[in-house]
């Protein structure tokens, strides 16, 4: 934000400031705004985008039970002995009561929660597909211009729909567990080319030779667009073993991106993912704007269960009558 330059409507000066500067309440409520789609959000946002392009995002997915939240908890441990701020986000199932996260902040990262050097958050779903939370992105851009080196994003982890990920992180681990059936899942599903750095994770469990062998295989003949060859790594996360040279594969990949042409590509792709993301939004914000449309959305929906009209020409309708 250039100095002398006036905010947007709706802006707290106090609270943006504290933002910038990294106050843990001021970044909380600013992302509660977010996730909340508060009429302010957008506002804040608008500010805060200038000062955004700096951290470095590692998008962390895989099935339940592979022990993400435990890698996450390695991995911000080894970037905080160097001493860089790192973000957590979690993005956890919707609780079908709440409309919050089930979980909570995870109790598996509670050895960060004193550290003044690393900001957790969970963030429920509430129903959007891809594993990630809607605001994911938006949020991530908080703690960008809050001055937050590296942001890792934990996602729900239920399969193919995890693809998501790809498009908003700067690095994606893909975790795999020996005994799991994760190897035939993962090409199954289609999650295999996400996997910037694959992470062979229990590897004392019987079974990780061989899965470590098929997956080299099938990344021998794969052919990335980008020319990068997925690094395997194998770690026993719960004993910390095997955290160093994960890591080191983050960053050689980091340093990769850092040097090739198909980045600026890459980048141009997820900021059109985001644009088509935020327009999606607006429509629908404009759909469901108020009391009169959502009858109107009730009475088309009762009309398509009759049989009386079809779904593609309710949505035209709606579409058409949404100014």
């Amino acid at each position: 934000m250039p100095k002398g330059s006036p905010l947007g409507p709706g802006v707290d000066p106090a609270l943006l400031e504290k933002v910038l500067a990294g106050d843990f309440r001021a970044v909380a409520r600013v992302i509660t705004a977010v996730e909340n789609g508060a009429p302010g959000a957008v506002a804040y946002l608008r500010e805060l985008f200038p000062l955004t392009g700096r951290c470095f995002t590692i998008g962390v997915t895989g099935a339940p039970g592979s022990g993400k939240s435990t890698i996450v908890d390695r991995i911000a441990s080894h970037y905080r002995a160097s001493q860089l701020k790192v973000g957590i986000l979690a993005v956890d199932p919707t609780s079908p009561f709440s409309g919050g996260a089930i979980l909570g902040d995870r109790i598996r990262m509670q050895s960060h929660s004193l550290d003044s050097g690393t900001f957790i958050r969970s963030m429920a779903t509430r129903g959007h597909l891809g594993g990630l939370a809607a605001a994911t992105a938006d949020v991530v851009m908080v703690l960008d211009a809050a001055g937050f080196h590296v942001v890792i994003v934990e996602t729900v982890g239920v399969g193919q729909d995890e693809v998501e990920v790809a498009g908003t992180a700067d690095a994606t681990l893909l975790l795999l567990t020996p005994g799991m059936g994760d190897d035939v899942q993962a090409m199954k599903a289609g999650i295999m080319e996400i996997g910037d750095v694959f992470v062979i994770n229990k590897a004392d469990h019987a079974g990780a030779d061989r899965l470590e062998g098929e997956l080299k295989s099938v990344l021998a003949i794969a052919r990335r667009p980008d020319g990068w060859k997925p690094l395997v790594v194998r770690t026993i996360a719960s004993e910390g073993k095997g955290i160093d040279q994960c890591v080191a594969a983050i960053e050689a990949y980091r340093q990769f991106l850092a040097g090739s042409d198909f980045r600026a590509q890459r980048l141009v792709e997820i900021q059109k993912n985001r644009l088509l993301d935020a327009a999606r939004s607006l429509i629908l914000h404009g759909l469901l704007r108020n009391e009169e449309a959502e009858a109107r959305l009730d009475r088309l929906a009762r009309q398509v269960l009759n049989r009386e009209i079809d779904p593609f020409s309710a949505a035209e309708e709606l579409l058409h009558n949404r100014g």
